[in-house]
């Protein structure tokens, strides 16, 4: 079964399970033949896309006071590395914070600011980026 099949097929039944429940899921799964061209569905697109959520155990904490960053990953491989960046200016750079995603496509990472002021934060990683979010540091 090739890759895209297996996307599109996983999105039907996404779709399906979130307007009717299982049987509805099952009912709409396409039939064991491939079709010769790819699914270009909506959902097989949304549910095929890497993204990241990513927010802080606190809004505002003192320098170098430790806090957890945490997210979900979705469509991205369990053992993919996430890493937390820091605007500065108009750059966004790197921490040495870097955490896997688990199995259950979540991470969690301990932190420490020393800049103090609001601190714009996000995450990266598995070719997504996370919103952006603001730690102030007193």
């Amino acid at each position: 079964m090739n890759r895209a099949y297996r996307l599109a097929l996983t999105g039907a039944l996404g779709a399906a399970l979130v307007a009717g429940g299982a049987s509805a899921a099952f009912a709409a799964a396409p039939s064991a033949a491939p079709s010769a061209a790819p699914s270009t569905s909506p959902s097989a697109a949304i549910s095929a896309r890497p993204a990241l959520t990513a927010q802080a155990s606190t809004t505002t904490v003192n320098a170098w006071q430790e806090f957890r960053v945490s997210g979900k990953a979705t469509a991205i491989k369990a053992g993919t590395k996430v890493t937390l960046q820091q605007k500065q200016g108009s750059k966004w750079v790197s921490l040495p914070a870097t955490v896997a995603v688990d199995k259950s496509s979540a991470y969690s990472m301990r932190v420490k600011l020393g800049i103090k002021g609001k601190n714009s934060l996000r995450v990266t990683g598995g070719q997504a980026t996370s919103p952006e979010f603001t730690v102030t540091v007193r």
